[in-house]
């Protein structure tokens, strides 16, 4: 048989998972000189796109026009989208086998860690994964509810994800409304009774995990008291040892962080302020099992011995009146049946990409993944490229090697056949656009950037599935 990537046997590749990841390494493939290569891309809802369309806060447009670069990959020859397709429900991984000679799992990570403190099961507790998604429009999680009636809430945690939380509790609905927030999202909004929100960091400001475009965003924000304590602004000795090395990102961050512990309360109907070197260790519920306190305690930072700084415990504890926490400390990745998991990490087992075995270590010929199913919750949207293009490299070695599945059915045509038959109502790129048209066309009335689709059912309806 002819070698594998050839014309006359084109390397198949299927991706599951069509996030940022998946169409960087679909990328990456096409552009291998020599290569001829047909991508099948697979992902469980009807839409592409990931956090792109789900995680991404719906007032950072700018981040989203992304997407226009995933578009043209997705006119590529070879490409195929199979929306609506649960890999490990409708067609399992070893049913995947028999049609591809390379599987890339770029699933991402769906869920949250946990808050390891007592309490956290109390009524007002809640992942801030779960309200992120909600206010996009997940069709997961459309039916979710979040008691905005109270007024104070904790965001546990200081990264982007964080903030994007903590901004949407005190950002004025009116400007909400010009975004592509999902409506439901926007009307408890309106009606949210939100009057201070906390962000907790358990580290300094040198090692917040936001972004200065984000915190600065934070400044700008109308009717809100954006505020640090100054004893918390100011730098330990060992994060301004630290800071002689540091980037231009946590220089401007320190500066931002330096200029909000500045500010003074002006009466503004929002407050919002950002705590660091604490952490929660229990939070308080009434009789009825609702959030309404939370204990903190004051942490200082250590060097571990690989020079990184750490927060630990102090013996000096402050309490405070807390209504709702969203609990953001990171996003957790889920296994896929039959593909090597590490349950520690919620990442699956790899080397650079390549899966290995749990016990042994040993390559699973075939088996690949990028993204933050790959490496964890780390990075922006951007990062994902050379995260998927290293993992894209590997598979193009291992195609020289000849070290690929041998597909009892390598025709494109067999592995849509079979598609067919095991999921009728799959959805292609073609019907995409066709939900992207009408969403952008709603939002075009509203002076929106697109007024989106949450229920499953309603997306296929309108392509006729």
């Amino acid at each position: 048989m002819s070698q594998v990537g050839s014309e006359a046997n084109p390397l198949r590749v299927a991706i599951v998972g069509a996030g940022p990841a998946g169409f960087y390494a679909a990328e990456r493939l096409f552009k291998e000189k020599g290569l001829t290569v047909q991508v099948d891309m697979f992902e469980r809802l009807p839409v592409p796109f990931g956090l792109v369309r789900f995680g991404v806060a719906p007032d950072h447009p700018k981040i989203k026009s992304v997407t226009k670069v995933f578009d043209r990959i997705a006119k590529k020859p070879g490409f195929r989208f199979f929306g609506n397709v649960d890999i490990g429900e409708d067609i399992s991984v070893e049913e995947l086998k028999q049609y591809y000679h390379q599987i890339v799992f770029t699933i991402g990570a769906p869920t949250d860690r946990n808050l390891p403190v007592p309490g956290v099961e109390l009524t007002g507790n809640y992942p801030a994964t779960e309200f992120v998604a909600w206010y996009n429009g997940h069709p997961d999680y459309r039916d979710y509810e979040f008691d905005l009636s109270k007024e104070r809430a904790a965001v546990v945690g200081i990264g982007n994800v964080a903030v994007d939380v903590a901004r949407i509790l005190v950002r004025d609905p009116d400007e909400l409304a010009e975004t592509d927030i999902a409506d439901y999202a926007l009307e408890a909004l309106r009606q949210s009774n939100i009057k201070e929100v906390y962000v907790l960091g358990r580290r300094g400001p040198a090692q917040a995990a936001f972004t200065p475009p984000e915190a600065k965003e934070l400044l700008e924000l109308k009717g809100v008291d954006t505020l640090v304590l100054p004893e918390e602004a100011e730098l330990d000795p060992l994060s301004q040892e630290s800071m002689a090395a540091a980037g231009r990102g946590v220089v401007r961050n320190v500066e931002i962080i330096q200029q909000m512990a500045q500010n003074k309360p002006t009466g503004q109907p929002h407050k919002l302020t950002i705590r660091f070197l604490v952490s929660p260790v229990e939070i308080f519920g009434n009789e009825a099992g609702e959030v309404v306190g939370m204990k903190l305690v004051k942490n200082e930072l250590y060097k571990t011995e690989s020079g990184t700084l750490r927060p630990k415990a102090t013996d000096q504890f402050e309490e405070m009146p807390i209504d709702l926490v969203f609990r953001s400390v990171g996003y957790r990745g889920v296994p896929v049946p039959g593909v090597p998991f590490n349950d520690r990490w919620g990442v699956i087992m790899n080397q650079e990409g390549r899966v290995i075995e749990v016990e042994s270590g040993e390559q699973v010929i075939g088996e690949y993944t990028a993204g933050w199913i790959k490496r964890g919750p780390s990075g922006v949207i951007g990062t994902n490229k050379p995260d998927a293009v290293e993992t894209v490299v590997h598979m193009l070695e291992d195609v020289q090697a000849d070290k690929v599945l041998h597909p009892a059915h390598p025709e494109a045509d067999a592995a849509e056949a079979f598609i067919a038959e095991k999921q009728p109502r799959f959805v292609t790129y073609d019907d995409w656009l066709k939900i992207d048209e009408i969403e952008v066309a709603k939002g075009r009335e509203q002076g929106r950037p697109r007024v989106k689709f949450t229920d499953v059912e309603e997306m296929l309806a309108v392509v006729g599935k």
